[in-house]
């Protein structure tokens, strides 16, 4: 299997391991919102996307209600997990259904069909992945290979074929090409969403989608809580991740984290960060106050406090590991320290708090438009007790 052009073959995942690494740049913040971007080609893709909305939005509609019995746990044995993205953010927040697949189904093999390099370095420890199927970011410059992909897809028999998130118009048509038996749309109805609230964030919504349609082919319903974003760090990462948290404080203190980079409007202002970082600061005097560093290598504090860099995901997440809390805006690195054990306080501007709030552990989500820095220093204080 040939990795840049159609799939990577994660036996393999050693050998360019290190192109990971490098291959980052654009990944390193979560751009979920791009909607609302107010370039020309920002706005072209709004279009389309509403354009392909409309006119996908009864694809998989009464697929639940035609669901083919399932005897057996022990049928699906082959699973294909479509995500077409390449951002840090939304590659994290499939995590749940993942391990939601691997605990329902836990000799299957999974696929993931998603854009760039970046999975399987986030997802290297989630051993039931067999393989990725990987679309060109720019379809248009590379036509071959995409069309190459679409037919591996129609091609290749799967048992369970998940589009992952709720409407992904190209996610609902390459689960409706897929060959399988078992096919999962985004089809939860509205009374489910209406008694289930938070079926409405996006790393719960899969996950609840899933379950009602298994429960429709006579599978017992799950009741389980859903569950955390994950990255499956190892004890030698952890480990690591302690030693370099070390030699940047030379001290054993605990230590908070912040990251006051993210884009566009969710960016906050260097003058909020300069606030924030003295009264957090001042009430947290006992503490060290770590600043991760973005791939751009900038700081909206100018550098005042001790400060981390890696283009390393995975470091950087086994650093966040060793940290007593996380503060940050809504954007990738938010949900990479919400994949660790680290409490998350998540502060949110401008987008869609409920739909994208890092959630358990005790990680909460702010709305800084209603809330006041000296509120958000309290809720820190009730995070670190805790």
């Amino acid at each position: 299997m040939i990795f840049d052009q159609i799939t990577y073959d994660v036996l393999g995942k050693s050998q360019i391991e290190l192109k990971y690494k490098f291959q980052i740049m654009a990944s390193s913040t979560d751009n979920k919102d791009s909607e609302h971007r107010v370039s020309f080609s920002g706005r072209v893709n709004d279009y389309r996307r509403k354009i392909m909305q409309q006119l996908t939005k009864n694809i998989g509609k009464s697929n639940a209600k035609k669901a083919v019995t399932l005897n057996s746990n022990s049928e699906i044995k082959k699973v294909l997990i479509i995500r077409p993205n390449h951002r840090l953010g939304n590659l994290l927040l499939i995590t749940p259904l993942l391990q939601d697949v691997t605990e329902t189904f836990p000799d299957c093999k999974i696929d993931i069909l998603t854009k760039g390099n970046l999975a399987p370095f986030i997802l290297e420890n989630y051993k039931n992945i067999d393989g990725y199927i990987v679309l060109p970011r720019k379809p248009f410059k590379q036509l071959i290979t995409y069309v190459k992909v679409w037919l591996s897809v129609k091609f290749k028999t799967y048992d369970l074929v998940i589009n992952a998130v709720k409407g992904s118009s190209s996610g609902k048509l390459l689960t409706s090409f897929s060959n399988a038996k078992y096919k999962v749309f985004d089809e939860l109805e509205e009374d489910f969403v209406s008694k289930v609230p938070d079926s409405y964030h996006i790393a719960k919504n899969p996950v609840y989608n899933l379950r009602n349609y298994l429960s429709k082919t006579g599978l017992p319903k799950r009741d389980r809580p859903i569950p955390m974003l994950d990255m499956k760090l190892g004890s030698d990462e952890i480990d690591k991740g302690k030693s370099t948290l070390l030699e940047l404080t030379k001290n054993t203190t605990k230590t908070i984290c912040i990251y006051t980079f993210a884009t566009g409007a969710k960016c906050y202002s260097k003058e909020w960060w300069d606030d924030f970082y003295k009264q957090l600061k001042s009430k947290f005097s006992e503490y060290n106050i770590v600043e991760i560093l973005p791939i751009e290598n900038v700081s909206q504090i100018d550098f005042k406090a001790p400060a981390f860099y890696s283009k390393d995901l995975r470091e950087i997440a086994s650093v966040i590991e060793n940290t007593s809390l996380f503060i940050g805006g809504d954007c990738g690195i938010m949900h990479l320290a919400a994949a660790t054990k680290t409490p998350v306080i998540g502060l949110f501007s401008n987008s869609k708090i409920e739909k994208y709030k890092p959630y358990g552990n005790t990680n909460m989500a702010i709305d800084t438009d209603k809330s006041s820095i000296m509120e958000i220093i309290k809720a820190a204080e009730l995070a670190v007790q805790n």
